[in-house]
């Protein structure tokens, strides 16, 4: 019983605390060059404009946030006051309050994914925790570009991952309408929502099953595609502005060129190569490759609309091959 207490306190303290104290850590131990959202008194007026007006859910939470950080500041906190002044303001309170849940929920869903039919090293608690505090750090680096919208985004892309997981192992239709609801929502948080495509496709698609004429992956994709299209397009539809856009911007020759850019490029390339040699098992590797393969539509949109130095546009991929190199995966082609 002992035992068993010690180990509940030690995942506790490894699954949650050390992760939050490391985001914090982030978030007020150190000043970035990259933003100013710690001045800003209110969510900013560009997230409700060009393209960050479709995250509805993420400027959404902002504004509850914010207020509720208002709220804690002059009434139970006010003890506190100055001290929260300054170091921030109501709203990046509220943002770190906010993407702390979040990450949080991040950090026990990898948890429960690692735990979930393991393979190679981390078979072995010890090395399992290596593995999940690789991936905490990963995530904690990514937020020297604090944003409203990416840690829920990817906690939303995690559930699909583990979702994706137990209804290959278990093939419950349940998990499969779960998906496709979780697509839905998390295309109204950003557009990483296609990624769970992406992965879903990697795990069960059989090129050699292709060959012989069974379609059937085919029709368990197509119920994905519409989730994310249907609100991803709709949303575009009916939030008709004057200063909301499909894009921000094109930055493709400013990838090239900029110092910075190209080096979160080399950042990324380098960590997904890394990720593909811990890859043991070929069948990892193909589903590793598939997975590249499927999420080039991503890619490009990165490379087009997006900047390589915020390398948390990558951090989807990388943690999803740290997943895939360590999954036990059984054969896929009886869907």
């Amino acid at each position: 019983m002992l035992k068993k207490n010690d180990e509940k306190i030690n995942g506790f303290l490894f699954v949650l605390v050390l992760p939050l104290l490391l985001f914090a850590m982030s978030y007020y131990g150190f000043e970035s060059s990259y933003t100013r959202l710690k001045t800003s008194e209110r969510p900013p007026d560009f997230l409700f404009t060009s393209v960050y007006a479709y995250r509805v859910i993420p400027n959404y939470l902002s504004v509850q946030m914010t207020d509720l950080m208002y709220y804690l500041i002059n009434g139970p906190l006010s003890s506190f006051k100055n001290f929260l002044s300054i170091n921030g303001t109501p709203f990046y309170h509220g943002l770190f309050l906010m993407n702390a849940v979040f990450f949080s929920l991040c950090s026990v869903l990898l948890n429960m994914i690692f735990k979930l039919k393991t393979s190679g090293i981390i078979v072995n608690i010890n090395a399992r925790r290596v593995v999940h505090l690789l991936a905490v750090f990963f995530m904690v680096i990514t937020q020297y570009a604090p944003t409203n919208c990416d840690t829920i985004a990817l906690f939303c892309y995690i559930s699909g991952v583990f979702l994706t997981l137990q209804y290959l192992h278990t093939k419950k239709n349940i998990l499969m309408y779960l998906l496709i609801g979780l697509i839905v929502l998390s295309t109204l948080v950003r557009e990483t929502a296609c990624l769970n495509i992406a992965f879903f496709a990697a795990v069960f698609f059989n090129f050699n099953e292709l060959k012989k004429g069974n379609y059937q992956i085919i029709l368990k994709i197509i119920p994905l595609v519409i989730a994310f299209i249907v609100p991803y397009l709709g949303l575009r539809v009916l939030m008709v502005q004057d200063e909301t856009t499909f894009v921000e911007g094109f930055y493709i020759n400013r990838n090239f060129s900029s110092p910075f850019n190209l080096a979160g490029l080399v950042f990324a390339v380098v960590v997904l190569y890394y990720i593909y040699k811990q890859c043991t098992v070929e069948e990892n590797r193909s589903i590793f490759g598939k997975y590249l393969f499927f999420s080039i539509p991503y890619l490009l949109m990165i490379t087009l609309v997006g900047l390589f130095w915020e390398v948390r546009l990558f951090l989807p991929l990388i943690l999803t091959g740290m997943v895939i190199a360590y999954h036990q995966f059984k054969k896929t082609s009886e869907i």
